[in-house]
Order: structure tokens, then sequence, then C-alpha cells
């Protein structure tokens, strides 16, 4: 998503942030943005171990029901 937008475009927002936000409230926004890209990882992360575990469920049943079906 951001490797796109190379050193020029950083900087470019780094001076939008500042003029908007200011030197002092700068830090603050700073903080609350990684942390809700931290909280937000961490969610998606949790959903998708739960459907790999599920999946993992569906497999190992679907194994056991094959090899009963070849005994």
């Amino acid at each position: 998503m951001l490797s796109n937008i190379g050193v020029p475009g950083l900087i470019l927002i780094l001076i939008v942030a500042l003029v908007i936000f200011g030197p002092n409230k700068l830090p603050e926004v700073g903080r609350a943005f990684g942390k809700s890209i931290r909280e937000f990882k961490k969610a998606t992360e949790g959903i998708t171990d739960g459907i790999k575990e599920d999946l993992h469920e569906d497999l190992k049943e679907v194994k056991q029901e094959s090899s009963d079906v070849k005994k």
C-alpha cells in the first residue's frame, strides 16, 4: 500500500500533517494512528487464525471420513 509513495510523497505528507496538526499535537496524532493500526492488525490476525483453525478441523473431518469409507 505505501510502497508507491516514495520519499517525496512521505515528505509532503509530513509537511501537510505538520501544518494541520502543529508541532505539539503531531506526536499525539502519530501515537494514536500507530495504536489504531496495531489494533487493526491484531484483529485481522485473530480472524485469520480462526478461519485457519476452522479449515483445519474441516480437513481433519474429511480425511477421517475418507479413511472410514476406504475401510
